[in-house]
């Protein structure tokens, strides 16, 4: 795994956690069509959502990274 892999891993999984985070805090009524119109609650929720869907999609991404690399998919 070089350089590249790791900020495509952190690019595609922020990209997709953002995504997951905000369309989860939009489908619980967590999120307004402007920021300042939220209130601090909603705000820290969707921050929540956003951070956790980022962390889990880049853990996903460099699991299958190492487990493509490491042999045990052959294509």
């Amino acid at each position: 795994m070089n350089t590249f892999d790791l900020l495509m891993i952190l690019a595609l999984g922020i990209l997709a956690g953002t995504i997951a985070g905000l369309t989860i805090g939009y489908a619980a009524k967590r999120q307004k069509p402007q920021w300042s119109q939220m209130t601090p609650r909603e705000k820290t929720t969707n921050i929540a959502l956003v951070l956790f869907f980022s962390a889990v999609c880049c853990a996903a991404l460099a699991g299958y990274e190492l487990f493509w690399t490491a042999g045990v998919i052959t294509p």
